[in-house]
């Protein structure tokens, strides 16, 4: 997670992405490029994309000349401007890097608007394995004191794993591990507390603060995030797998999540794993 790209439209909601990585630097030496893709803002109507260009530049330089002094452990941001799809220029330049991570707002006003607003936010963390990080219209949290990590009945779901105990790390961390169901069945409830009881000791051998707690409930969604709000946590850590039928927040559930909750939400995208027993990595 030293890389991190933030898609930018020079909007106030998007620049929350760029917040968000900002909070990385204060940890660890963190290089984060803005990407503007250039498309004809509702306050800038160019004649030619030359023209464009020559805006974008002088709104990024002016935004980096803003940020940079607050930038700690020699950590960089830069900036670079790309044609075509959005999402797809994004994705690509985020993919261009090692160990990169995208930080961004599921809202803006202008240029990105196509990307940001709706489903169109989706086809961003649909298009790429990376780590996705979302904040929606909330404000950024100065740091990352809690994590809530959802656990469901489901192999993939204890994937966020390893990318969640590297957060609770960086920052110093508590990790909230939650069972969480539709179901009373007691089978499945006994499953889901071996699972959690697995998670977190797991995350004690790795000396981290962890809680437990479980969630029984028909909109899981909601539950979790009032459940987030209940102990203040500042990040929610889901997967990100539309093809799965089991996790909580495949699909349209993950659409759910990162536009109706205020807090940050880490968007992990699951490993296919050799036999469905295997866990012992959790993902990692």
């Amino acid at each position: 997670m030293k890389n991190i790209i933030v898609p930018i439209d020079f909007s106030e909601e998007s620049i929350k992405g760029l917040k968000v990585a900002l909070l990385f630097s204060k940890h660890q030496h963190t290089n984060i490029q803005l990407v503007y893709v250039m498309k004809k803002s509702n306050d800038f109507r160019p004649v030619s994309f030359e023209e464009e260009k020559t805006y974008a530049r002088k709104k990024l330089e002016d935004i980096i000349a803003q940020f940079e002094p607050t930038l700690k452990n020699d950590s960089t941001l830069r900036y670079i401007i790309k044609q075509g799809k959005i999402y797809h220029e994004v994705v690509s330049q985020a993919e261009s890097y090692k160990d990169s991570v995208i930080s961004m707002s599921t809202h803006g006003s202008s240029g990105f608007e196509e990307l940001f607003i709706g489903s169109n936010a989706f086809k961003i963390i649909s298009a790429t394995d990376l780590p996705v990080i979302t904040i929606n219209k909330g404000e950024c949290p100065e740091t990352i004191n809690r994590i809530l990590l959802p656990i469901d009945i489901s192999q993939k779901s204890r994937q966020k794993v390893s990318y969640t105990a590297i957060m609770a790390k960086l920052f110093n961390a508590e990790i909230h591990v939650v069972s969480v169901t539709s179901s009373h069945g007691k089978k499945i409830m006994q499953r889901l507390e071996a699972y959690t009881n697995q998670v977190a000791g797991y995350l004690h051998s790795l000396k981290l603060p962890v809680e437990k707690d479980s969630l029984v409930g028909d909109n899981l969604t909601n539950i979790i995030i009032e459940y987030a709000e209940k102990i203040n946590a500042e990040l929610i850590s889901v997967m990100k797998d539309p093809t799965s039928t089991f996790d909580f927040v495949s699909g349209n559930y993950t659409l759910q999540m990162i536009t109706k909750s205020p807090m940050l939400i880490l968007n992990i995208t699951p490993k296919i794993l050799g036999h469905a027993g295997s866990f012992s990595t959790f993902g990692g």
